[in-house]
């Protein structure tokens, strides 16, 4: 007998190309915003496709990463974050306000406008690796990916957080490893790796601590007993894995779609300083590397949007459907530096806002001013529909971004 839920579409939709949005996100947010769906691992979950909605359950303390009967819980996938629950569920939000006291400084705007020069010279020097392969090879396509976008985040979080930097190919790999979404053993077995690493590093700042996060963490576990190394490593492997991996996406595609334009990147480029951070909001509202969705579990039955997410039940927000909802945005597939105000959820919203915003937007913009000051004449080696879309990874995104100029 064939189910409801064996009905239901599965995730990942189809799309397009890397800009687009899936069909099926549209027609899901106009007839049927709150709709059942299987994950990639098959199993049921909601999934959230309008702005109000989505808001509203961003902040609603009773959906969490944790799960009242784990072994009962809806999976997504077989990478090893944000796949399942996480946590404890009679700890979570006691464990939530713990960590985000502990993070909020490390991450607050005031310091991250203090690491804004830094930030400058670190692009600036991926710039010049970029134009030194240029003119190394003056025929061949630059990979952006591999000069600007991966290498800034990397750089930024590993000096953020105390990592060494010649660290950053075996933790590049391990999160590489770590995001696949049908990796089978192979997923945890990295993220293991990974916090070993990170307990080993918080060792060493425990006898040497500095002016880092995973030193900030060592000392917190001095004021709190119960705040073990098990969970400071897999908190620092966290920090490390969403805090290069989201922002080298949200690079190459703001690039991307700036350079699917070129009108768009003219008018960047002959004001970089006055239009950067309406274009960086922009972008960040249309990038949508990812086809998934941020995984919540029900800790409560909750009515929205005319229906009821059953205790235990998982929800999957997804904010890069929400970011295009006519109702809020006019004109929503239309990219508009201009746009206020521009309320996207990239971010998330409420209790559950990413602690990394201002981090992100302080990268951003300063690559984005820059990088068209720079290369004005910057453009696409080839067209946007011949990208090849990460589908098999958590965070999506494409490997590669080949620029001529």
């Amino acid at each position: 007998m064939t189910t409801s839920t064996e009905l239901a579409p599965q995730l990942p939709f189809a799309r397009p190309n890397i800009l687009d949005l899936a069909p099926l996100y549209e027609v899901l947010r106009r007839t049927a915003p709150m709709t059942r769906v299987r994950t990639p691992a098959g199993d049921p979950a909601w999934l959230v496709t309008r702005h109000d909605e989505a808001k509203a359950l961003f902040g609603d303390s009773r959906l969490g990463r944790s799960h009242p009967v784990p072994e009962e819980a809806s999976k997504v996938s077989d990478a090893a974050v944000l796949s399942g629950p996480s946590g404890e569920y009679d700890d979570e939000q006691a464990d939530r306000q713990r960590l985000r006291k502990l993070l909020v400084p490390a991450f607050s705007a005031r310091r991250m406008r203090l690491l804004t020069e830094h930030v400058q010279t670190i692009v600036d020097a991926c710039l010049d690796t970029m134009e030194a392969a240029h003119d190394n090879a003056p025929e061949q396509p630059v990979d952006l990916h591999e000069h600007l976008s991966f290498p800034l985040p990397v750089l930024v979080i590993c000096e953020l957080l105390g990592v060494p930097y010649e660290d950053r190919e075996r933790f590049g790999g391990l999160s590489d490893r770590i995001g696949q979404l049908n990796a089978g053993d192979d997923a945890r077995n990295a993220l293991q790796e990974f916090s070993a690493y990170t307990s080993e590093l918080a060792k060493a700042k425990r006898a040497e601590p500095t002016q880092d996060v995973i030193s900030d963490l060592v000392l917190a576990q001095s004021e709190d007993p119960t705040f073990t190394d098990e969970a400071l490593a897999e908190l620092a492997a966290g920090l490390l894995f969403a805090g290069h991996e989201t922002t080298a996406g949200r690079i190459d595609l703001g690039v991307l779609r700036l350079l699917s334009d070129l009108d768009r990147r003219d008018a960047l480029a002959a004001d970089p300083d006055g239009l950067v951070a309406g274009t960086v909001e922009e972008i960040l509202r249309m990038s949508a590397p990812g086809g998934l969705g941020l995984l919540r579990y029900a800790h409560a039955d909750i009515q929205v949007g005319g229906q009821t997410i059953a205790r235990g039940e998982a929800v999957l927000i997804a904010s890069n459907a929400a970011n295009r909802d006519p109702e809020v945005f006019e004109e929503p597939d239309r990219f508009d530096p201009s746009r206020r105000p521009n309320t996207h959820l990239a971010f998330g919203h409420g209790g559950h806002f990413c602690i990394g915003a201002s981090l992100a937007r302080t990268e951003l913009r300063v690559v984005f001013s820059t990088l068209f000051r720079r290369f004005p004449n910057l453009r696409l080696a080839i067209d946007v529909d011949d990208l090849v879309i990460r589908a098999d990874r958590l965070t999506g995104g494409v490997a590669s971004v080949p620029v001529i100029w």
